[in-house]
């Protein structure tokens, strides 16, 4: 009895230092963010949620939260949104991550994996889109005294479609999502083949 509670603790303590070690990797992809010219400037690609989905992967849905949870909680000691930011990454994360180790644990292959994407990218878009209209977008403006006409000019610079915050959150953000998710999950089963047997 001793020893299976021994092994447990053991596996325990490997996964979460396992989880730190993803979170850290994940804060560090964070800083780097990317413009995309197709795309309005204030909407930056980064592939920080790659940690938290071959965590989820490997250890499950739950360790995938965790990893968005810890980056997003470092993340706020050098943040410029009040929080507001770094919550909406968390949310729009975990609709990814979530489904993706959902699915991958009930059958580990790649149709589920696919399965689990799909899903996670129709929730992470979404999920973007709701709360950029009610929150995130309005949120800026105020934190950057500017009116939310400003993020939609500098939108429509780059798409003409965008008039208004409709067209900004349907032509630019509800798009943008899907990329990012596409190019994050295409990227990340390969990853977590080669690194699902180390983890």
């Amino acid at each position: 009895m001793d020893n299976v509670v021994s092994r447990k603790k053991a596996m325990d303590t490997s996964k979460m230092v396992k989880i730190g070690m993803l979170s850290a990797v994940s804060i560090v992809l964070m800083m780097f963010e990317l413009a995309l010219p197709i795309f309005p400037s204030f909407l930056k690609m980064d592939i920080s949620d790659l940690p938290a989905i071959i965590g989820a992967v490997s250890m499950g849905p739950i360790a995938g939260i965790l990893i968005e949870f810890i980056k997003n909680a470092l993340h706020l000691f050098k943040t410029s949104s009040a929080g507001v930011g770094e919550f909406a990454n968390f949310i729009m994360g975990i609709s990814l991550v979530t489904p993706i180790g959902f699915f991958y644990k009930k059958k580990k292959n790649l149709m589920s994996f696919v399965q689990g994407a799909v899903v996670g990218c129709i929730t992470m878009v979404i999920v973007a889109c709701a709360f950029n209209y009610y929150i995130l977008i309005p949120a800026y403006a105020v934190a950057f005294g500017a009116p939310i006409e400003a993020f939609v000019e500098i939108a429509n610079k780059v798409n003409s479609s965008v008039v208004d915050l409709k067209t900004l959150v349907f032509f630019a953000i509800a798009p943008f999502n899907v990329v990012k998710a596409v190019v994050v999950a295409v990227i990340g089963y390969p990853l977590c083949k080669l690194l699902g047997k180390v983890l």
